[in-house]
């Protein structure tokens, strides 16, 4: 017989918060999004069970004192049954209580959360797909392939979803994992990288390479942005790492007019040879500098 608390890797002793934090690591671990592993399905309904009855003072309690026994037909507090369907695909998903009206999990605590599933909304910052069919109906969840650019600067796309052919806009500064709700289905997004810039949220660095003597001397460089070109000014005696903050230059905020800022970081690049003349002037420096 499993034992529950073994699955979430507690003791029993473990307290309420315990319990909760141990399902959250242990969930997040196994879910089927996350681990493709051949057992990941099995082990999650395994979590999900252990933390529906020890997250549950009345049902521990029956649980330390009957086993898994005390949740079969037949016995004190024994309910319906319920299941979970996984499809082929990452977010193919069902779930059917059969044991009568509303939620296996209605009076049990989650922290906040109507039921433990709705965890990863704030964790994988989409709807959980198991939500209770009483609060949410099971809906269909596709996935779609971004460019960067696209991501950003929002993108119409014409596709065939459930036979059909739809027209869909996707809205500036969507990032990967994001999902977007429409009319009879979910979208969940995929972006691209970028040869130049990396992406944090809505903030954007590029590492920009400068000379020795314009690190040294100062002067300008152009760097790229988003919307184009722009110059930027260099102190004398910039060091390398030294970072420069665009205001604004970065990703939009999805249906907001808000967007995050570009980071441009300077990259002081040292040549491996130069000229004998180039050398004695470098040692010239050196002298003054020392």
């Amino acid at each position: 017989m499993a034992d529950y608390y073994e699955i979430l890797g507690v003791s029993k002793g473990a307290t309420a918060q315990e319990i909760k934090t141990a399902y959250r690591k242990q969930a997040l671990k196994w879910h089927p999004d996350r681990n493709k592993s051949a057992g990941a399905n099995e082990k999650f309904k395994e979590i999900n069970k252990a933390f529906e009855v020890l997250s549950d003072s009345k049902k521990k309690e029956m649980y330390d004192q009957y086993g898994e026994a005390a949740f079969q037909r037949g016995m004190p507090g024994a309910g319906g049954s319920q299941g979970y369907a996984y499809g082929q695909g990452p977010f193919t998903y069902t779930y059917t209580n059969t044991g009568g009206e509303g939620s296996p999990f209605e009076n049990v605590d989650f922290g906040g959360f109507s039921d433990p599933f709705e965890i990863f909304e704030q964790f994988f910052g989409f709807q959980s797909p198991f939500s209770t069919g009483r609060k949410r109906s099971v809906r269909s969840v596709y996935e779609i392939n971004l460019t960067f650019d696209e991501a950003v600067k929002g993108v119409t796309k014409e596709t065939v979803i459930k036979g059909d052919r739809k027209t869909i806009k996707i809205p500036a500064g969507v990032d990967s994992g994001m999902r977007i709700r429409f009319s009879d289905f979910d979208l969940v997004v995929n972006v691209a990288g970028h040869p130049h810039f990396k992406r944090q949220g809505q903030d954007i660095y590029l590492e920009k390479e400068i000379s020795y003597p314009l690190a040294v001397l100062g002067g300008t460089v152009e760097a790229i942005t988003i919307d184009g070109d722009v110059r930027l000014r260099v102190r004398p005696g910039t060091q390398s790492g030294t970072t420069v903050r665009l205001r604004g230059q970065g990703v939009p905020y999805p249906n907001s007019s808000r967007r995050g800022d570009e980071y441009v970081i300077f990259k002081v690049t040292v040549p491996q040879q130069v000229s004998s003349k180039v050398k004695k002037l470098l040692e010239e420096l050196q002298r003054d500098i020392s």
